[in-house]
């Protein structure tokens, strides 16, 4: 995966207006957070005053504002706000480093250089995100085999058929040992079927971490 590639951080669900959570991507932390309006965002995960984390923070309208002395930066990641100097006019070299943002497949995705939007999907339904202390290709390599399916497409949204529906599977890199996969399944789908998908998924993850400690 390159570089400028888009990367899925989390499913559209888990991150509710209001709020924020983050995400490492090949070892760069960056905060995904959504405004009152419904408008995600990606940062970096980094208040420029003293290194806190942003999303430690706290979601107030259209700004986000870090948890140690509420410094607030507004949706362009400008700092707006300054507590303890409320009357001062904050310089514009006060911001946070931002990304583009793009929802599709039910997940939220960042760019970290200039791309092409991934492609849009016309209807999903979020299953789980999965965290996994296993390098990228042995997550890639196990997954037929491991959810009964045949594997398509290339990362980072790659799809698999199995006889329970079609998965559509966002793959995050968080660094050289382990994968986030975020996973929706094409189409509506029954609580059965996402019961019955999301006990393969925990049984493919104790498979896949007991081979690596195995190993």
């Amino acid at each position: 995966m390159t570089e400028d590639a888009w990367v899925p951080l989390a499913l559209s669900s888990m991150i509710e207006v209001g709020t924020s959570a983050g995400a490492v991507v090949q070892g760069q932390e960056i905060v995904v957070w959504r405004d009152s309006s419904g408008v995600a965002h990606t940062w970096e995960d980094r208040c420029p005053h003293r290194g806190m984390k942003m999303s430690f923070g706290f979601v107030r309208g259209d700004h986000i504002a870090c948890l140690y002395h509420g410094w607030e930066y507004d949706q362009a990641g400008q700092c707006r706000y300054i507590p303890a100097h409320p009357q001062l006019e904050v310089p514009k070299t006060i911001c946070v480093k931002t990304w583009a943002v793009a929802e599709a497949a039910g997940m939220i995705w960042v760019a970290l250089g200039a791309v092409p939007p991934p492609p849009a999907e016309a209807e999903v339904t979020a299953l789980r995100s999965l965290y996994l202390d296993a390098p990228l290709a042995a997550v890639l390599a196990a997954l037929p085999e491991g959810f009964g399916g045949t594997l398509a497409g290339q990362v980072p949204l790659v799809t698999l058929d199995t006889d329970l529906g079609t998965l559509r599977i966002g793959v995050q890199p968080i660094d050289a040992r382990r994968t986030a996969l975020h996973l929706t399944v094409a189409g509506p789908a029954t609580p059965d079927t996402l019961l019955a998908l999301a006990t393969r998924s925990d049984a493919f993850r104790l498979s896949l971490e007991t081979a690596g400690a195995a190993a």
